[in-house]
Order: C-alpha cells, then sequence, then structure tokens
C-alpha cells in the first residue's frame, strides 16, 4: 500500500535573519540624528526667512509711504498702513494735480526710455562685433587690446568725468541727446563677457561656415551669434540696468531740464530743487516707478541670466 509523500517541515529562519524593529539599538541613533538634520534644517529657513523680510522691509515701506499724506508719513514713517489712503503723489507724477505742483515725470521718463533703449542696442551689437574680433580674429596688437580693455575695467568711472566732459564740449555736442548716448554704446566689461563666450564656441563651426563660403561678418552673424543667446541676454539685461541707473555720465553730458533722466531728475527734486518740503511720498513714489521697469526685466529672464553662468564651462 502506498503512502502520500509528506510535506517537509518548514524552515527555520534564523534569528539573526529577523527584521529588526524601530525599538532596536541599530535604529535608535539613525533616528535622533535624522530629527536633529531636520531641527538645524528648520533653523537655517527660519534664519533666512527672517534676514529676507529684513530686506524686504525697506521696499514694503516704500510702497506703502507711496500711499500715504505728507503729514502722515512725517509723522509715522515706519507705519505699514496708510491712515488715510491716498493717491495725491501718483496723481502730481502723472500731471493730473493742480498746475502748480506738477512734476516732469513724463519728460525723464521718456528721456530715460529714449536713451536706455538706444544705449542697449548699441552694446549689444557693438559689444558682440569686439568681443568676436578679439576672440576669432587674428590681428597684430590683439593682445595688447585685450590688455588696454582690462585696464579700462579697472579704473574708476569717477575719473572719467571731467574728460568725458572736456571731450564731448570740444566735439560740439554737450547737452544734447549724442552727449547722453554715443559715448555709452560701448562697454568694456560687454566686450569681455562676449569675448569670453564666443572662446568656447568650438571653432569647428566656423571652418563649416567657411568652406561653404560665408564670410567673417556672414558667420559671426548668422552662425555664431545665434548660439550666444545666453550671452546676450545677459548683456541686454547688464545695459538696460546700466543705462537706465545712469547718473554720473548724464550728469556731466546735460544741464538742461529737457534733457533730464530719471535719475538725474529725481536727485533734484530730492536735493528740493523742484519744490520744499520733506513730501516723502512723492519722493518715494518716483523712486518707486523708477525701479519697476529694472525689476520686471530681471525677473521676466531671470532663468537666463542665472543658466549664462554656466555656459563658459563648455569646452572644445
Amino acid at each position: 500500500m502506498s503512502t502520500l509523500p509528506t510535506t517537509p517541515p518548514a524552515r527555520k529562519i534564523p534569528e539573526t535573519w529577523q527584521p529588526r524593529t524601530s525599538g532596536s539599538g541599530s535604529a535608535g541613533p539613525r533616528a535622533r540624528g535624522g530629527t536633529g538634520r531636520r531641527i538645524l534644517l528648520a533653523f537655517v529657513y527660519l534664519v533666512l526667512t527672517a534676514v529676507g523680510l529684513i530686506y524686504l522691509l525697506p521696499f514694503v515701506i516704500q510702497i506703502v509711504t507711496s500711499f500715504k499724506t505728507d503729514p502722515d508719513a512725517a509723522g509715522n514713517p515706519l507705519g505699514l498702513l496708510p491712515n488715510p489712503f491716498s493717491l495725491d503723489s501718483y496723481r502730481r507724477l502723472f500731471g493730473l494735480g493742480n498746475s502748480g505742483d506738477a512734476v516732469p515725470f513724463s519728460t525723464w521718463l521718456s528721456n530715460s526710455v529714449l536713451v536706455t533703449l538706444f544705449i542697449t542696442a548699441g552694446r549689444v551689437f557693438f559689444d558682440s562685433l569686439a568681443g568676436y574680433a578679439l576672440a576669432r580674429l587674428d590681428f597684430r596688437g590683439r593682445n595688447l587690446l585685450f590688455n588696454g580693455l582690462l585696464t579700462i575695467m579697472a579704473v574708476p568711472g569717477v575719473v572719467l568725468l571731467i574728460p568725458k566732459f572736456l571731450v564731448l564740449n570740444q566735439l560740439g555736442i554737450f547737452d544734447t541727446y549724442s552727449a547722453m548716448i554715443i559715448p555709452l554704446m560701448v562697454d568694456a566689461a560687454g566686450v569681455f563677457i562676449m569675448r569670453q563666450f564666443f572662446l568656447s564656441i568650438p571653432r569647428e563651426v566656423e571652418e563649416a561656415a567657411r568652406i561653404d563660403g560665408a564670410s567673417v561678418f556672414r558667420t559671426f552673424w548668422s552662425v555664431v551669434l545665434p548660439m550666444a543667446k545666453p550671452a546676450l541676454i545677459t548683456l541686454t539685461i547688464l545695459s538696460f540696468q546700466g543705462s537706465w541707473n545712469e547718473f554720473t555720465h548724464f550728469l556731466v553730458a546735460t544741464q538742461s531740464p529737457q534733457y533730464q533722466t530719471l535719475t538725474t531728475g529725481l536727485a533734484s527734486f530730492v536735493s528740493g530743487s523742484l519744490s520744499s518740503g520733506t513730501q516723502y511720498p512723492l519722493k518715494l513714489t518716483a523712486a518707486l516707478l523708477a525701479t519697476i521697469p529694472v525689476a520686471v526685466l530681471f525677473f521676466t529672464f531671470q532663468r537666463h541670466f542665472v543658466r549664462s553662468a554656466n555656459s563658459g564651462a563648455v569646452k572644445e
């Protein structure tokens, strides 16, 4: 008589193979270490948040003060709630108030927009040309020119104020738009940025264009320049910001009120040449409106600006 096969007894798992519970001695230090790291990370975030709020506080006070009245701003300068809420400063800036209280803000704004657009376009074009020539063209004195460029970057701008005035006066363009725009259409720092970026582009790309019969300028304009988009965006942001906030050059290049920009106009306004009294809401409103275009441009292209910082890491 045949017997049914019996199943072998289950194999007992050794004790050393049993999973450790959370209460075992080895998991305790790990859990305590994770808790310590979380506490440290929370403390770091708390400190960074506090520092960020400290830096933002002046801008918040500026915005709030622009909606205050003169007595409220003088009596409670750090208050974060306007009492009462007023739009008088905005009306005066845009000429909606009394004619005697009007501020030529529209003239300042139009002059700033005009010179900033021309200076930015000129810097992007001429700095790119000069940077490409220093990076790719072999000519006598190229290293000397580059060393001179570095020397110019090391010279403080205030040293050149009197020579600028003398040159502009000698050329007969003092107190004109040409005096405001032409000397700023080329920037040493912009040339240096474009040169360093063009050095990171492989030469094989240009050689292929030359084989196809492209000239030097055609190679630069149609092949190399489109590849330099990150550097061009960086140069555009820096040029716009620099020309929009320019003060010393416009101060020595003009003297008529019709050529005042936002920076020179605000300086004359703050000095009290246009009116009397503190007028904190009006002054801070003008400063706030002058800051908005640069802030919008930077935050719009911030991603491209940060990306271009690593663009020079590409090697040939």
